[in-house]
């Protein structure tokens, strides 16, 4: 079973930009994809972002153009830069696995 942690939430204003980092445990990083959901209080979770092994990437509607997602195979870890942030981004990030894993979640709170 990997662990992830995820670092890198905050609070910002709107239109500001904050990374989210996501390092991985164990030596079976390099064949997932990776990537990034989201849950609002009182929505439905959702997938911002993944990136699988041959690099490519696949963004939800509503970030496209803002947010990047990336990954270090050396650090075994996956980013999600998330840049003109809006209110409706607030959110507990979380990084997943193709294998099925979850991090704890960080806090992302944009003020308006």
């Amino acid at each position: 079973q990997v662990q992830l942690v995820e670092s890198g939430g905050g609070l910002v204003q709107a239109g500001g930009s904050l990374r989210l980092s996501c390092a991985a445990s164990g030596t079976m990083f390099s064949i997932w994809s990776m990537g990034w959901h989201r849950q609002a209080p009182g929505k439905q979770r959702e997938l911002v972002a993944v990136i699988h092994t041959s690099g490519t990437t696949n963004y939800a509607d509503s970030v496209k153009g803002r947010f990047t997602i990336s990954r270090d195979y050396g650090k075994n870890t996956v980013y999600l830069q998330m840049n003109s942030l809006k209110p409706e981004d607030t959110a507990v990030y979380y990084c997943t696995t193709s294998g099925g894993s979850w991090g704890q979640g960080t806090q992302v709170t944009v003020s308006s």
